[in-house]
């Protein structure tokens, strides 16, 4: 009997799996548990790996065979922290059907996807229970902290996944259900963490001031030295390796169906910065970024307090674009750092975080990988006709702006690459209160995922 989606996801949902709070253990397990048992129900053998946290969900059924396509389908069942709870419509973990959406916590990301994926399945097991195609399901319960324990996990298991043709997931998004995105590369990304230091400990700043220089002013000088006047990153080296997207990646972005102004209103800004005479879009999905994520020193609190602070602290990112490499960016930002503090006072610069770009081109386009496996091949091709159908216009071929590390450490470890579908809208509120699941989305995702499954088992 096929899943009922509605069902599903909003009892997968009720369990509160945040990875990140230990308070919330009992959620994971719950959650862990529950997809287990569904996947156990469709004929899975089900393994539950064991990791430094948070166990992973390996589930495999299907011919063993050589001539029959072999796909993996990823998925994560933890989901973000649903605080503030006050500013959610409903309680975060009871999910609720209304307006055509299901909300709550991971109904969207990733709960919602896996809803999809499932009961296409079903209703192909129903027509056809012996179908040719062979699908291993791997969910983690670290996505939304940063997948530590995945690398150890693809040491072990890396050959095995290996012996599959495909990754197939929906982690990505797409401007909404009138037109969906199938995700062609992601970008890479590192972290830096830098704390300039003055005085032992905070001063007067009648008695001090003037002599010592004060730390906050020494960040700014060094962060606003990080960009020049057009906006480009000011660092030596900083784009040698980025390749400039093809002309059939402009041509698919120009069919994305939303204006510049309509983004610029939707963010609330008053208007774009144009870096490299580059559009908005093209930044957001080509070119690589250096960001200030938080900035801090001295006194926060009400009223003033006159002190020069002994120490002031940034928090940096940059996205990465393909060919730039984590090592080498970071090491570049990093000396351009620390050359440009000034003597007065003392520095400390950490790269805390990476992970390289992704990139895959569709069949038949210049930049495609020779080597593509035919069974991705043909799942691109499958999809662009099966989401076409389900959603009555074909899907649009782009890279996004996020980053999904764990897609590029598949790649590395199992030489597989991926399909991308983008459920995802920003109508969804990922990792903000009231996140939901549009039902119009979910049944045109289900019958695009039939589509693509039903292509890929048997030819048609």
């Amino acid at each position: 009997m096929p899943l009922d989606p509605i069902q599903f996801l909003t009892e997968y949902s009720r369990f509160p799996s945040v990875s990140t709070d230990s308070a919330y253990a009992e959620g994971m397990t719950g959650a862990r548990q529950y997809m287990m048992k569904q996947l156990e129900a469709f004929g899975f053998a089900v393994e539950e790996i064991a990791t430094p946290k948070h166990p992973i969900i390996l589930a495999e059924r299907g011919p063993d065979r050589e001539d029959v396509p072999h796909v993996i389908l990823y998925g994560h069942y933890d989901v973000q922290p649903a605080d503030p709870f006050e500013l959610w419509s409903s309680p975060a973990f009871e999910p609720e059907v209304r307006d055509g959406r299901i909300y709550g916590r991971g109904t969207a990301d990733n709960k919602g996807p896996q809803a999809v994926q499932l009961t296409a399945l079903s209703r192909l097991l129903e027509k056809d229970p012996e179908l040719p195609l062979r699908l291993t399901f791997l969910i983690e319960g670290e996505e939304e902290m940063g997948s530590p324990s995945f690398p150890g996990f693809l040491e072990k298991y890396g050959q095995r996944l290996s012996k599959a043709d495909m990754i197939l997931l929906s982690d990505t998004g797409s401007p909404g259900p009138e037109q969906i995105v199938v995700t062609t590369g992601l970008r890479g990304m590192l972290g830096l963490e830098v704390t300039v230091s003055g005085p032992r400990t905070d001063l007067h700043s009648g008695i001090s001031g003037g002599p010592v220089l004060n730390p906050i002013a020494a960040l700014a000088r060094i962060c606003a030295s990080l960009h020049d006047e057009d906006g480009r990153v000011n660092v030596p080296g900083f784009y040698d390796a980025v390749v400039e997207p093809s002309d059939w990646e402009r041509e698919e972005l120009s069919k994305l169906g939303v204006t510049e102004e309509q983004y610029r209103d939707m963010l609330g800004v008053p208007a774009f910065k144009h870096v490299g005479g580059n559009k908005p879009f093209e930044l957001i999905r080509f070119f690589p970024t250096l960001e200030f994520n938080g900035i801090g020193g001295g006194y926060q609190g009400e009223g003033s307090k006159t002190i020069i602070p002994s120490k002031a602290f940034v928090k940096i990112t940059c996205r990465l674009v393909p060919d730039q490499d984590e090592a080498d960016i970071g090491e570049k930002v990093r000396q351009a750092i620390l050359e440009r503090c000034p003597p007065e006072v003392r520095i400390d610069v950490k790269v805390t975080e990476g992970g390289s770009p992704y990139f895959v081109a569709p069949p038949g386009r210049p930049n495609t990988d020779p080597a593509m496996s035919p069974v991705l091949a043909k799942a691109f091709e499958a999809a662009e006709v099966s989401i076409g159908e389900a959603f009555g216009k074909r899907p649009i071929f782009l890279r996004e702006g996020g980053s999904v590390p764990i897609i590029r450490q598949l790649k590395e470890a199992t030489g597989l690459d991926s399909l991308m579908i983008g459920l995802f809208t920003p109508m969804d509120n990922l990792h903000a209160p009231d996140e939901s699941f549009g039902l119009e989305m979910m049944e045109k995702g289900i019958d695009a995922y039939e589509g693509i499954l039903r292509r890929l088992a048997y030819g048609k």
